[in-house]
């Protein structure tokens, strides 16, 4: 698939930290309470760390008690591409920014607390923050 923001393995390695490049471009997962988003409550919108596209609004963040920053939906449904993943052994459903292709994390319908009862499992590593100001 060819994204807006196409970069060569190189370019994406040179922007990108060694363990920001393991999660983006090669879907590692981070280890779940270490991320430094995990806590991040202001009013903003969570953007993907590799190309900086819009991704998740502050308000759909909510406490899932998974260790990783969880949203119940992304800021638009162009935002994300789905894809099916079946690494591990198990059948799980891929985030990949739709931008640029780089992993995010997972989606889960495990959270019946939330209007879509969907979790969009991410990696802190893999986005960044922006105050609404």
């Amino acid at each position: 698939m060819t994204y807006q923001v196409d970069k060569t393995d190189a370019e994406w390695r040179q922007e990108l930290s060694e363990e920001e490049y393991r999660v983006l471009r090669e879907a590692a997962t981070e280890r779940p309470w270490t991320g430094a988003l995990l806590d991040e409550k202001r009013d903003g919108i969570f953007v993907c760390r590799a190309c900086g596209a819009g991704l998740f609004r502050s308000t759909a963040k909510f406490e899932s008690g998974s260790g990783w920053p969880s949203f119940w939906e992304p800021v638009d449904t162009d935002a994300v591409e789905l894809k099916s993943d079946v690494s591990f052994g198990m059948v799980r459903t891929e985030i990949l920014c739709a931008s640029c292709g780089s992993h995010l994390g997972h989606l889960f319908d495990d959270a019946p607390q939330t209007p879509t009862g969907e979790r969009y499992c991410m990696n802190s590593l893999s986005l960044d923050f922006e105050e609404r100001s």
